[in-house]
């Protein structure tokens, strides 16, 4: 079965009609959606959403021509497991933004930027991305990350240190942030 789903991956690539790949992944926390474009990564659903969601919203917002194709996002799912095992400190995959415009992509970018053991607040994270009062909406494209883990949103933090929000809930940013080693630290 896993060969026939290649082959008919390997097909639709080659034909033109394959705009978003994607591939279940496990984690620490639980099942993992990955998607890929010709762009690049995507979409990353922490496992508190629902995948199917997920599909649907990459249906609709990139292209209905979805299919399932775990061998085109091999090395994403290679560089989150090393991840995972503190193995990998900083991500080499080519990006899609798509899915964010305006600000919220200047804060996504800003946030890209952050340093495998550093954090940053989400004040300086509004004034990376061009607006220092911006901090609510700092905060909104945090939450509203379709990659991340990869784009770390979970490197930022409320200016007191705080951990404010996060999308996979509370205990998955205070793993990451501890699995990294700076709970609580920043420049």
């Amino acid at each position: 079965m896993k060969a026939e789903l290649k082959r008919l991956a390997d097909r639709a690539a080659a034909e033109g009609l394959l705009d978003v790949a994607y591939a279940n992944v496990d984690s620490p926390f639980g099942p993992l959606l990955l998607a890929r474009t010709p762009r690049g990564l995507v979409k990353l659903s922490l496992p508190n959403y629902d995948a199917g969601e997920a599909l649907e919203e990459l249906a609709a917002r990139i292209s209905p021509r979805v299919l399932e194709a775990p061998a085109r996002l091999d090395d994403a799912r290679r560089q989150l497991e090393l991840y995972f095992e503190g193995r990998l400190h900083e991500f080499d995959l080519p990006l899609d933004w798509r899915l964010s415009k305006g600000f919220r992509r200047r804060a996504l970018r800003a946030i890209d930027r952050i340093p495998y053991g550093r954090t940053r607040s989400y004040t300086d994270i509004a004034r990376s991305a061009g607006n220092e009062r911006a901090v609510r909406a700092a905060g909104t494209a945090c939450g509203a990350n379709p990659i991340p883990i990869v784009v770390p949103c979970h490197r930022v933090l409320r200016s007191g240190g705080a951990l404010g929000g996060y999308g996979g809930g509370l205990q998955m940013k205070q793993a990451l942030l501890e699995m990294e080693g700076v709970l609580g630290e920043r420049e």
